[in-house]
């Protein structure tokens, strides 16, 4: 029967990852043998098991190591990486190494080289690093979009010369030790709260940014003014959102409803339901959201905040967009290209109520980042899990009262 070898090393017992991967060797039809297994002695050494996968033939037993690998767990072998010039612009080579979000390394000359930037479904392009010093590296490599690919960047085919590391959960850990799954829909919402401000004030502590990525229901359920309490107290440094977080954001601060509907009462206003688009006109008019600032049509809020405060934010459109907004991209790969650029140094991202930007954020997000999602629809939280941002946690909870109190606890 056809074999491979793999290895995983790290926190593998604790995180559960050596079980998630023995389950899917079975799951996959195939069969293994645990061939060495060390278990880190105290809470900061690692762990190491190497498996031999017997399969029944080459191909299924490829892709599932692929598979696996999404787990951290890397071919054993000391083969270089293969590369290949890119033809044509904008296309990866045929059978290119689709990346994960984790840290990855390649081989390159018989040197392990890190790659830059860890990003899902994108290919690695390794550069000869142009130095001559004798202990650095041969060469970069870094993640690259399909999109961006160059005519006859060299780009890594197939897995062999790559590995990646499994996510890096100690035993020692006190983050989020009250969640024992992914998904909370049931636990204390004081605590949760307060824990989501501690990891917010230790990333503040080490010099990591926030990251908030809105939806529209923020402000229909008039947590809108404590988006901008946090931005206005220093907690959030990058934004994230829609067309429609901004409009109603500023609909709500200039007209006192958000769809037509008033933030105060609950109760539709006459004529209401085209209140957003006068908004979105007369912004328009002004040229941008900050010009409006500026010239005192919008005094408040969390754009309004965004733009006093100069933190960057990227507004991504969709067809379905009213106006939109000067600010908003209307390309949605550029915009996708905009937030990359932005995500340099986040330590922390919070989803509120956002399926779609909260998925295309996690799509680029290394993962190291603490991801937390805030959804009424514990649907979503699973959702963005599912699409492959392993690292976020959701708490199902109602975001208005979740950013109050979260806001209340960073004293904004």
């Amino acid at each position: 029967m056809p074999t491979e070898t793999v290895k995983l090393e790290g926190h593998i017992v604790d995180s559960l990852i050596l079980a998630k991967v023995l389950d899917l060797i079975l799951d996959a039809g195939a069969d293994y043998r645990i061939d060495d297994f060390e278990l880190g002695r105290t809470n900061v050494d690692p762990s190491r098991a190497t498996i031999e996968i017997r399969g029944d033939d080459h191909r299924a037993l490829d892709t599932l190591v692929e598979l696996l690998q999404v787990h951290g767990a890397n071919r054993v072998g000391d083969a270089d990486v293969t590369l290949v010039a890119a033809d044509r612009a904008g296309v990866l080579p045929v059978g290119f190494y689709s990346t994960t979000n984790l840290a990855t390394e390649v081989r390159v000359g018989g040197r392990w080289v890190v790659v830059e930037n860890p990003e899902m479904d994108c290919g690695i392009v390794v550069r000869a690093s142009g130095t001559a010093d004798a202990g650095a590296p041969a060469a970069t490599a870094r993640t690259v979009p399909m999109h961006r690919v160059a005519l006859g960047d060299r780009v890594v085919v197939g897995p062999a010369g790559v590995r990646v590391h499994a996510p890096d959960k100690r035993r020692d850990t006190r983050a989020f030790e009250f969640m024992t799954s992914d998904v909370s829909s049931e636990k204390p919402k004081t605590l949760l709260v307060h824990q989501v401000a501690s990891r917010l004030r230790a990333a503040r502590e080490r010099g990591g940014r926030v990251l908030a990525v809105c939806g529209p229901a923020v402000v229909h359920t008039g947590a809108a003014p404590d988006v901008a309490r946090l931005v206005r107290g220093g907690w959030i440094d990058v934004l994230f959102a829609g067309n429609g977080f901004a409009t109603h954001d500023m609909e709500s601060n200039i007209l006192g409803t958000s769809l037509g509907v008033s933030i105060l009462e609950g109760s539709r206003s006459e004529g209401g339901h085209s209140n957003h688009l006068r908004v979105i006109n007369e912004v328009r008019r002004h040229g941008s959201i900050s010009a409006a600032v500026d010239a005192g049509f919008v005094t408040g809020g969390a754009m309004y905040e965004c733009v006093r405060a100069g933190v960057p934010f990227v507004l991504g459109g969709s067809i379905r967009d009213d106006g939109p907004l000067p600010d908003t991209m209307t390309d949605v790969v550029a915009a996708a290209d905009a937030m990359r650029d932005l995500i340099g140094g986040v330590a922390v991202a919070l989803m509120l109520a956002s399926t779609l930007h909260a998925v295309a954020t996690g799509n680029i997000l290394p993962g190291g980042v603490e991801t937390f999602c805030v959804d009424i629809n514990q649907a979503v939280v699973t959702k963005l899990a599912d699409r492959g941002s392993h690292q976020a946690l959701g708490i199902v909870t109602d975001v208005g009262p979740f950013l109050r109190e979260l806001a209340d606890r960073l004293a904004c």
